[in-house]
């Protein structure tokens, strides 16, 4: 049973945007998308810039599957899974969001 983490009102979060939270000392970024009713979470972490960009980064989808690419070098990254497209073998960490009683909650279990 996966526990969840308050992290603020939906009215907080950007459409078609990312922002940045602060959960128990990970940076997660948020990206809310309302005309597709989704809602995607992954570590702010950017592996090839080394730094937390990501949030910042802009949103869209290739073949279908949405994604992140990174303000930096343009490394796209999946939402879904945190692959990135550009190298297989590397992965962002994704977690489970969702939205109670107008509340964004995550869930940081594997």
């Amino acid at each position: 049973m996966s526990t969840w983490i308050d992290i603020c009102p939906v009215d907080d979060l950007q459409p078609d945007s990312g922002v940045c939270a602060l959960v128990e000392d990970k940076q997660i970024a948020i990206f809310y998308m309302p005309k597709d009713n989704a809602l995607y979470a992954i570590n702010n972490y950017d592996p090839f810039g080394k730094v937390h960009v990501l949030s910042r980064g802009l949103i869209g989808d290739i073949k279908g599957e949405p994604m992140v690419a990174s303000p930096l070098y343009k490394q796209h990254f999946s939402l879904k899974t945190g692959i990135c497209f550009e190298d297989e073998t590397v992965k962002n960490e994704t977690y489970a969001i969702r939205i109670e009683n107008n509340r964004v909650e995550i869930s940081l279990e594997g």
